[in-house]
């Protein structure tokens, strides 16, 4: 019963910020790879940025430089803080949850998601 819930989107110009958050369920933070996904009508579902249960970062070469991602594991919630937007940064973004424990298959959890609109 993974719970992730996304905040923190809304309308900005180019060249804003914003900062999304998604607070997951107990202990799920700490224990597995975050990562945040967006997606825009008509296309795929595309990788944004993960964080691993020991902080290590990726990135898509898209946002790389503008987009960090972090969590706090204690709070139990992963952040996405996004600046210098682009209208092309425009999509649903998406908090996941990857989970791979041994005794169970591995398993994906999303959140509702939170629409990001960049335009003037």
């Amino acid at each position: 019963q993974v719970q992730l819930v996304e905040s923190g989107g809304g309308l900005v110009q180019p060249g804003g910020s914003l900062r999304l958050s998604c607070e997951a369920s107990l202990g799920i933070v700490r224990a597995y790879t975050m990562g945040w996904f967006r997606q825009v009508p008509g296309k795929q579902r595309e990788l944004v940025a993960t964080i691993t249960r020991n902080g290590v970062t990726t990135y898509a070469d898209s946002v790389k430089g503008r987009f960090i991602i972090s969590k706090d594991n204690d709070e139990g919630t992963v952040s996405l803080q996004m600046t210098n937007l682009k209208p092309e940064d425009t999509a649903v973004y998406y908090c996941h949850c990857h989970i791979d424990r041994t005794w169970s298959p591995d398993a994906d959890f999303w959140g509702q998601g939170t629409q990001v609109t960049v335009s003037s």
